[in-house]
């Protein structure tokens, strides 16, 4: 019998509860996954993994080859590259594992909080994983579900992707909505709210432009705020158009200077991506 290969595979809080809803019967990938998703084999292990919330929340054992399906199981998106499995561990996502919880054993995390370099490893699925890598990421699952531990989880966190709309620069992400601005009172992760303040002020050091998330305004670190930082754009430039502007907004944090975006970051409690 061959040897079980092990693949990274991405949810949301919704797209994952989607999955449970109807059955948890089958994973799906997009469409421009169907040559690595064709790899996958009866008998592999699928590690599930939460984005935005950064937990791993179940192992599914596939059961079938590879095959296309445009039945709706997800509101969002198809997913139309999908396998049949069948659930070896699920938890939920108040009791899933903390990604830094296996920063010292897992080989993909390799410069976890000195570098960004292992973010790359959770940007797409699936994506193959090495054995010790799965097996200590399913041994951490069953002690979790043997033993859970309850840990809150931002409503905001398990929101689904937004709506893919075209625009005059492409295909874009946009927002249903925007999120409320968040009170300057209500916890925040100290070190996400920190990270986001940081950039801001070495971006002002810089001389450059910044942009803060509409919704983040509110927040403040040590007794700074947000809105008191002295290059604080007020307006994104104006060559946008309204799709994309609708996206960009809510970015944690842009440089700018003039009409162009110098860089832009996104900052989660478990990691930041540039």
């Amino acid at each position: 019998m061959a040897s079980r290969n092990y693949w990274l595979d991405l949810f949301t809080g919704t797209t994952w509860k989607e999955f449970v809803d109807a059955g948890a019967q089958v994973s799906g990938f997009r469409e421009n996954r169907w040559k690595t998703v064709q790899q996958i084999r009866p008998g592999d292990y699928l590690l599930c993994y939460l984005t935005r919330v950064g937990r791993f929340i179940g192992v599914l054992e596939v059961t079938s080859e590879a095959f296309r399906d445009k039945a709706r199981i997800w509101k969002g998106e198809v997913f139309p590259c999908r396998v049949k499995v069948n659930v070896i561990v699920s938890l939920t996502p108040e009791t899933a594992v903390p990604l830094d919880q296996l920063k010292d054993q897992l080989t993909v995390l390799s410069g976890y909080g000195k570098s960004w370099k292992w973010t790359g490893h959770f940007r797409g699925s699936p994506t193959k994983w090495k054995p010790i890598d799965g097996e200590a990421v399913i041994s951490a699952l069953k002690h979790a579900q043997q033993n859970p531990t309850v840990r809150p989880v931002e409503a905001a966190t398990l929101l689904g992707w937004p709506r893919r709309l075209k625009s005059k620069t492409g295909l874009v992400t946009v927002p249903e909505k925007e999120e409320p601005a968040r009170e300057v009172t209500q916890p925040e992760p100290v070190a996400q709210t920190e990270t986001q303040w940081r950039l801001a002020k070495l971006g002002c050091d810089m001389g450059v432009e910044v942009w803060v998330a509409r919704n983040d305004r509110g927040r403040e670190w040590a007794g700074h705020r947000f809105t008191d930082l002295p290059r604080l754009k007020n307006d994104l430039p104006v060559q946008f158009d309204e799709a994309t502007n609708r996206t960009i907004e809510l970015i944690d944090l842009l440089w700018l200077k003039g009409n162009a975006i110098l860089a832009a970051f996104e900052i989660e409690s478990t990691a930041m991506r540039s």
